[in-house]
């Protein structure tokens, strides 16, 4: 004999679903209204938050970052705080994407929890959506001496 009403245990989803609630924007609902975070904030909050994670040299990679370096040469303009972050947000969680140029010497997955850590902790304290993933994509390394704006190594012809 089955039972007509389930228990409401067996009707809960799991609390860490690895898939987003699909909406254009998310919502926190309450008795009093409605709070709506735009995927741009979303972005933005776990942009800073991965900058803030030292061994992170930068974010985004290929023709963004090219565009970003050319920006900078512009009077005024300035790099999105969001460039290398993509986000899915739906009325209570969100899903993050974050593309990362990392230190040269720098731990790759001790970093890549690091930043996990930090970009969830910050995206739910200041949104209260709940974070269900963070996936990281390290498209660079960046080796000192490389860029522009880095001293050149001088080469004094001595073995060291």
């Amino acid at each position: 004999m089955t039972n007509p009403n389930p228990s409401p245990a067996a009707a809960k989803t799991p609390a860490h679903s690895t898939e987003v609630e699909k909406a254009t924007t998310g919502a926190l609902v309450s008795k009093q209204g409605t709070t709506t975070i735009a995927d741009n904030v979303v972005a933005k909050v776990a942009g800073l938050a991965t900058r803030e994670v030292s061994g992170v040299y930068d974010l985004g990679g290929g023709a963004a970052r090219a565009f970003s370096a050319l920006r900078e040469r512009i009077p005024g303009a300035s790099a999105s705080v969001a460039q290398g972050v993509s986000v899915e947000v739906g009325e209570k969680q969100a899903a993050i994407d974050l593309q990362i140029l990392v230190e040269y010497g720098v731990s790759i997955a001790d970093l890549s929890r690091s930043v996990r850590k930090n970009v969830i902790g910050a995206v739910e304290q200041i949104t209260g959506l709940e974070v269900v993933e963070v996936n990281i994509n390290v498209s660079d390394v960046h080796i000192p001496g490389d860029d522009e704006g880095d001293e050149p190594r001088v080469d004094t012809g001595r073995v060291q």
